[in-house]
């Protein structure tokens, strides 16, 4: 794969982000992030561009649409050994991005409190999420992606370990990590939607 150098974090649970960023900081990984993550991140002294900076669009629609774009999902999904595929890229702007850090908005959470409304609950289908991790997952040849605040430590070690890259092996199995965590919020969305009526 070769070193890490791009990573976008945008974290529903910020257990541990900081930390864990200030170390990819430290490995020169420079780091992408959205709205509220992004903040905390540049609390906890972590230098961080927005990915409205990046992409030139702002986020919008009250945050529906933040990562929904060319240049996150083509540096995620663009295969590195693929000449044409390299070749769009640096045509577009477009960055290889290494690294996704990405939980989802907590549906479930969401929908297990007293009295809420359909409404709340669509708001909280998280959208970009899944879609940038299923992008990276797709592409785990290229792309680190982590969904578990427990995985950054094996992560770091094993970036200390090779001068600042992951193996296939455990890109591989954070990948079925990631499919099998979408497969469970489709789910949990396709459950409380048969339950529901307009």
């Amino acid at each position: 794969m070769g070193k890490i150098e791009t990573a976008i974090i945008s974290v529903t649970d910020k257990t541990g982000v900081a930390e864990f960023a200030k170390s990819l900081s430290k490995f020169g990984v420079g780091i992408l992030s959205t709205g509220g993550t992004a903040k905390a991140l540049r609390e906890g002294g972590v230098s961080v561009t927005d990915i409205s900076d990046y992409t030139g669009f702002p986020e919008m629609m009250d945050g529906r649409v933040k990562t929904l774009h060319p240049k996150v999902h083509g540096g995620l999904l663009g295969l590195r050994d693929n000449p044409e595929h390299v070749r769009m890229m640096n045509e577009h702007g477009i960055k290889p991005i290494d690294m996704v850090v990405v939980n989802l908005y907590q549906f479930e959470k969401t929908v297990a409190k007293e009295g809420v409304t359909l409404e709340d609950a669509i708001e909280n289908i998280d959208i970009g999420g899944p879609s940038m991790l299923r992008s990276s997952a797709k592409n785990y040849r290229d792309v680190t992606v982590i969904v578990d605040p427990a995985d950054y430590e094996v992560v770091l070690k094993e970036m200390e370990s090779t001068g600042g890259e992951t193996t296939l092996k455990t890109r591989l199995r954070l990948a079925k990590k990631v499919f099998q965590l979408t497969h469970e919020y489709d789910g949990a969305i396709s459950r409380y939607l048969e339950k529901t009526e307009v």
